[in-house]
């Protein structure tokens, strides 16, 4: 993914400075995943990457909006969120007091208050022409995603309330905006309305081919291509077996890449360490309840198959043979 670092000045928790990162593993497919997101967005159009949990859609939005070469405002969206939390608010007052004593024994006061108005990473990028990743949009409510709808059509953010006497802010030209979305079937998540999806260019990510998550998974945990390819075998049979009540993504092969790297151990099923951890990470896919024991059983077999299946060592199946 892109390497994020601060930039110094106000604000300096809202806003990153994305820089390639050493670990972006860019094989042809997400070259040309990305490389069609960029095309849209340089055309002026935001991006949706939409697909299921764990395939990657928060890291390709982080590293397209990297080729962009602009400063990033992240957002996440969120249940509570109102469009105030996007745009900003009124926040404490500006008190003005004047003191005047120009005529000897006669002094008069003035005093003044008046609202603070502090702007949020929405109109923040408006303004200044960032870029904005809006993940997991469809966790906000749409009446709060509203105020999208004129920024991304017309090129205006309408304020609610007069900001220094502006009701409206034109968009800068260099603004661009990316958003991410689970599908509608998962828990916490809304149904965008009609007018913003029909703004935005949907980009179905799926999971990558077998050499994409070979290669993340070797480069994200510091393991062989051999290793990683027998993980990546090995979660890719579960997931295609569907004995699963989630589905084990790129994430589980980067869990387990990262304990053998950790412990110094290869990806074989000779190793009761290695079994015990594919257990651990793959197992979990199905709850632990009385409802699916025999489901888990019939998991725990499948999955020990499996392992034995894709990581046993050839060497030691040989010497055992002779």
């Amino acid at each position: 993914m892109a390497k994020a670092t601060q930039k110094n000045g106000a604000e300096p928790s809202k806003l990153l400075l994305l820089q390639p990162h050493a670990d972006f593993v860019e094989t042809p497919a997400v070259h040309e995943l990305s490389g069609r997101a960029l095309g849209y967005l340089h055309a002026g159009f935001p991006i949706h990457f939409r697909g299921p949990a764990g395939t990657g859609k928060t890291t390709l939005a982080l590293h397209v909006a990297a080729q962009l070469g602009r400063p990033v405002m992240l957002i996440s969206g969120d249940e509570e969120f109102t469009t105030g939390d996007l745009i900003g608010n009124q926040n404490g007052y500006h008190y003005k007091k004047v003191v005047d004593s120009f005529v000897h024994n006669v002094v008069k006061y003035e005093e003044d208050a008046s609202q603070r108005w502090v702007d949020n990473r929405l109109t923040t990028a408006c303004k200044e022409g960032f870029t904005l990743v809006y993940d997991e949009f469809t966790r906000s409510r749409p009446e709060a995603n509203n105020v999208l709808l004129s920024i991304l059509e017309e090129g205006l953010l309408i304020l609610p309330t007069p900001q220094r006497n502006q009701a409206y802010i034109k968009v800068h030209p260099s603004f661009r905006a990316i958003f991410t979305s689970n599908p509608q079937e998962y828990a916490g998540v809304h149904e965008a309305q009609d007018a913003l999806s029909d703004r935005l260019v949907t980009i179905d990510v799926d999971y990558f081919e077998r050499e994409t998550e070979v290669m993340v998974t070797a480069k994200r945990s510091n393991i062989s291509v051999t290793d990683a390819t027998r993980i990546v075998d090995l979660v890719r049979d579960f997931r295609e077996s569907g004995e699963y009540v989630q589905a084990p993504t790129l994430r589980a092969c980067i869990m387990i890449g990262r304990m053998i790297s950790t412990l110094q151990m290869r990806a074989s099923s000779d190793d009761p360490r290695f079994v015990r951890i594919c257990l651990d990470v793959l197992e979990s896919k199905t709850p632990l309840t009385i409802k699916h024991k025999e489901r888990r059983i019939k998991e725990r077999n499948m999955l020990i198959s499996l392992i034995e299946h894709h990581c046993s060592d050839p060497e030691v199946e040989q010497s055992v043979a002779a």
